[in-house]
């Protein structure tokens, strides 16, 4: 068997697995050139993820300010908190509602009206499975990191923005709402972290925990069996849910920028392969990435979601300020 053969059969193996990480993702500090590492101590990686979780809280809300700058609201009257217009006042119209110091600076009479804020409840789930512990450069964040900036930094956005967040990776989903709800928020997220310390189960998103016509964002790099993933879009689509996906990928994921003579490592038990003269593969691997990607998109918009796909070396406030128009609207990419 070829080279390429042995390589193409086990990254498909890989990306097609429950949760399976192409088996490049275990050895965080490999060379270009040589040879690779024991085994990964993933105990010890989530607890350096939950001693990271602070620094994550603080760049999130750094993050969510900047984007919650330059969002707008529904853009016409109704019942709300924010200034929207003045207009003259009408025949009938009650005397409460006439704004007198803006009537008492001309002739005529009139209302002061206010933005329409209308609450939706919005599903949050976080991939924090083993396969999301890993990078491939120190100057890159961890998959998991980004991952969870992304669901801090969109929670406190809209909650902000007077909208409902439910955690749907927690036992019981719990809801927050309010501006004031972030310390809170942040605190079950801590859980979910040690959650995952604890508990070797991947922790699956749950339908039943989706209420109707809530949206629901999920974050994670979906290196999941077509079938799952399939299967889990339908079910959350039935709810009825308004579905976006946010994929989670590391540069090397997309290129397999090495070279050389190299050990690939898996993160979920994979068995380690050796791989000669890695860069003649170099062509074929970026056709199996880009298949994977068009098959996610193809799977969930058979399921009428959408897909943002994300790097860790592209920036999480544009990848927050494209996914907080989504929800705003009906876009579907």
């Amino acid at each position: 068997m070829t080279v390429a053969q042995r390589l193409k059969d086990r990254f498909t193996a890989r990306l097609r697995s429950p949760l399976r990480h192409p088996s490049y993702g275990a050895d965080r500090t490999t060379a270009r050139h040589a040879a690779i590492t024991p085994g990964r101590d993933q105990t010890g990686d989530a607890r350096a993820l939950a001693s990271r979780f602070p620094a994550l809280s603080v760049r999130a809300a750094r993050i969510a300010a900047l984007v919650a700058a330059g969002t707008h609201g529904a853009r016409r009257p109704g019942v709300g908190e924010e200034f929207w217009q003045f207009r003259p006042a009408l025949p009938g119209e009650p005397i409460a509602r006439i704004d007198w110091r803006q009537s008492a600076r001309t002739t005529h009479a009139w209302v002061r009206e206010v933005e329409a804020e209308s609450a939706q409840t919005v599903c949050l789930w976080c991939d924090l499975s083993p396969s999301m512990l890993w990078r491939s450069d120190t100057a890159l964040d961890w998959k998991c990191d980004r991952a969870l900036l992304l669901t801090l930094a969109l929670a406190d956005v809209l909650l902000r923005g007077g909208e409902r967040v439910r955690l749907i990776g927690l036992p019981g989903a719990p809801l927050f709402s309010g501006r004031c709800a972030m310390d809170r928020l942040g605190a079950a997220v801590a859980r979910q972290i040690d959650r995952a310390l604890t508990t070797p189960e991947i922790t699956w998103p749950e339908p039943a925990l989706v209420g109707r016509y809530a949206r629901t964002v999920l974050i994670g790099d979906f290196l999941w069996e077509t079938e799952r993933l399939g299967r889990t879009t339908r079910a959350l689509a039935t709810r009825p849910s308004r579905l976006h996906l946010v994929r989670i990928s590391d540069p090397a994921e997309r290129s397999l920028p090495y070279t050389g003579r190299v050990r690939f490592t898996g993160l979920e038990g994979e068995t380690p392969v050796v791989l000669p003269s890695v860069e003649t593969l170099h062509e074929h691997y970026a056709a199996l990435s880009a298949a994977h990607g068009v098959e996610i998109r193809d799977t969930a918009h058979a399921a009428g979601a959408d897909v943002l796909s994300h790097t860790t070396d592209q920036s999480p406030a544009e990848a927050l300020l494209a996914l907080h128009a989504r929800l705003g609207s009906g876009h579907r990419a």
